[in-house]
């Protein structure tokens, strides 16, 4: 554990990148603290620019607060980033460990279901299945985790057939353990490392995808998001350039962040590249 602390901290992108996101999840947890009112409330005059008295990023269309917005709206969309990709993980790690642990039919027919989904364009994709099942919370979270887990079922099914081959597999095997039993503490264990990097990465993903829908209006209509502040600017960028901006900052450091992070953490779990580090 140590030594994979010290590998990361030599990544100095992925330190400034688990500090940004630490800043976003701060803000997020303190939202109620720095704007206790709700984010709906119009607080002032419409279009007022930044560093107007009582509006520190300036105000809407309706009056509105921006950076309560920003605040209570990285809540939301670090929330459904996040819960999002766990759904996405259980999805793929499960297939993608029963296609590649057990070959044959069982891995054509999960790969041939797998691929279809990576024929359709994802965003589309998205797109139709909350327009469908009409844009809530739920909805959003399950739409994202739908086009997010063939990449990963891929990614956790290339892991599982070059490992179940190993020494240590074929022991389990002899020593008469369970193929469940192989599968959850002799094989996922060994390839979490790359899940685990995926997984930051889809998680930037998770929260560009969540942006725009509720861009294009298919956010959840009773939460406050970064996306939906931009869609709401849109038709005034020119007159209040504010308001699609500042949550256009947030979004890129929060998906920056991320991406440092999942560089930072490959970096750390490749041990060729600790290696060559170290002998430098």
């Amino acid at each position: 554990m140590n030594a994979f602390i010290k590998a990361y901290a030599r990544h100095k992108g992925g330190v400034i990148g688990l500090f940004v996101l630490a800043l976003m999840f701060l803000l997020a947890l303190l939202a109620p603290v720095f704007y206790p009112g709700n984010p709906w409330d119009m607080v002032n005059g419409p279009f007022m620019p930044p560093l107007t008295e009582g509006s520190l990023l300036g105000t809407d269309t309706l009056g509105r607060d921006i950076a309560a917005g920003i605040a209570h709206g990285a809540r939301v969309s670090l929330m459904l980033g996040f819960i999002s990709t766990m759904v996405a993980a259980v999805i793929g790690v499960t297939l993608g460990a029963l296609a590649g642990y057990s070959g044959g039919k069982v891995d054509q027919f999960i790969m041939g279901i797998t691929e279809l989904f990576q024929t359709i364009p994802t965003f589309l994709l998205a797109v139709v299945l909350v327009a469908v099942l009409t844009p809530s919370i739920t909805t959003i979270v399950v739409a994202v985790a739908i086009v997010s887990w063939p990449a990963l079922t891929r990614l956790v099914r290339a892991e599982f057939m070059s490992l179940r081959s190993r020494e240590f597999v074929q022991a389990a095997r002899l020593s008469g353990q369970s193929s469940g039993r192989i599968i959850f503490t002799q094989i996922l264990p060994n390839s979490l490392a790359p899940v685990i990097v995926m997984g930051s990465l889809m998680t930037a993903s998770a929260i560009l995808l969540e942006s725009g829908l509720s861009f294009m209006g298919l956010g959840d209509p009773n939460l406050m998001s970064w996306g939906y502040i931009i869609g709401a600017g849109r038709s005034v960028i020119r007159d209040a350039w504010w308001m699609s901006v500042f949550p256009g900052v947030a979004i890129m450091l929060t998906v920056l962040a991320l991406s440092l992070i999942g560089e930072a953490l490959n970096d750390a779990f490749n041990p060729k590249l600790n290696g060559r580090s170290n002998t430098k």
